[in-house]
Parts: C-alpha cells; sequence; structure tokens
C-alpha cells in the first residue's frame, strides 16, 4: 500500500513555528497544503496503480483524498482506525452527520458519533492523550484488513504521521508519501 500523509494544516504551520497548540480543532488544508496534495497525486499517479484509496475521517485527510481522487478518478473509503493518536486540538474530529453534510457522496455511516475521542470508558473525558498502545492497535486492526485484501499493492492510504509512525517506524513531512507492505 502507498501511506500518503495529508497536506499542510493552519495546525501544522502554527505548531511547526513555535510547538504550542494553536487550538484549531479539525482543520482544513492550507493554499500550500493543497498544493502538497495535487504534487502527491500527479507523483502518485505516474509512479503506482492505485485502485482505492481510504482516508481518515478528518477534514485534512479528506481533503488531501479527493484531490488525489479527482486525479486518479476513484472514490474515496472513509476508516477511523488510521485517524491521527488523540493528543492534540487538530485530532477533534467531527461527528458523522456534519461531515456528511460537507461530503454528501462520502459514506460515513461506519463512524461512531464522536470516532476521534478516546475516554477508556469515561464519557466526561475530551478525547485527548490517547495511549500509543491504542493508537498501535487499532492500525495493526487497519494492516491486518488492508493485508488481507488482494488490491493491498495498489491501495492509497491517506493519514497522518500517527499512523504512519505506527506503521513504518518512521515520521514523513505533510504532503509526502512512503511504499509499505502491510503483509510484513
Amino acid at each position: 500500500m502507498i501511506l500518503l500523509r495529508h497536506g499542510q494544516t493552519v495546525f501544522n504551520l502554527h505548531f511547526g513555528a513555535n510547538r504550542v497548540d494553536p487550538g484549531v480543532p479539525d482543520p482544513n488544508l492550507t493554499d500550500h497544503g493543497q498544493a502538497q496534495a495535487v504534487a502527491a497525486a500527479d507523483a502518485i499517479a505516474a509512479a503506482f496503480a492505485i485502485r482505492r484509496i481510504v482516508a481518515s475521517p478528518y477534514t485534512r485527510a479528506i481533503e488531501t483524498a479527493l484531490i488525489v481522487a479527482e486525479r486518479l478518478t476513484l472514490d474515496v473509503e472513509i476508516d477511523a482506525d488510521i485517524r491521527e493518536r488523540a493528543g492534540y486540538s487538530c485530532d477533534i474530529g467531527r461527528p458523522p452527520a456534519d461531515l456528511a453534510s460537507d461530503w454528501p457522496k462520502l459514506d460515513f455511516s461506519n463512524l461512531n458519533e464522536r470516532w476521534w475521542a478516546y475516554s477508556d470508558g469515561d464519557p466526561a473525558l475530551d478525547g485527548l492523550d490517547e495511549p500509543e498502545h491504542v493508537l498501535n492497535t487499532r492500525v495493526a486492526r487497519f494492516r491486518a484488513r488492508v493485508a488481507g485484501r488482494a488490491d493491498w499493492a495498489e491501495t492509497l492510504v491517506v493519514c497522518h504521521w500517527g499512523p504512519i509512525r505506527a506503521l513504518i517506524g518512521e515520521r514523513i513531512e505533510n504532503g509526502r508519501f512512503v511504499r509499505h507492505d502491510p503483509r510484513i
């Protein structure tokens, strides 16, 4: 599969400059982030025969995936198991009905109302500070599903640095992609 980290967001821009959470839930791509997604789409189209696109339910991943999907003339599937590790304001998502209102052609029916929240069973928690082992468990579940599919080598996964790091042990920059064999 090909792992693509979403394009730059306002959160990435400000957090990268001073390491202070700017308090931006579920941010959109910046103009630069959109350009990164277009460049990634062109590079991926030239290098790989992608037949399936799966994206995290965060706005930044959806926007990136839709840019690539338009270039490749493909649909986008949503999977919450490849969402970012809940730790910052940008990791506060939106309910499925709100996402469906923005993207009526995408299917959000498999999402829980608070799909982004880590609560350890306590609904009073704000959904942040997800333990690393929880991220690793859900990413391993996703990896196993993809590895079991015949089209794993032709699958593009648009997600975040946390799931990518969990899969390959490395961090990659916004708009970058890497090939990964989910069977290993």
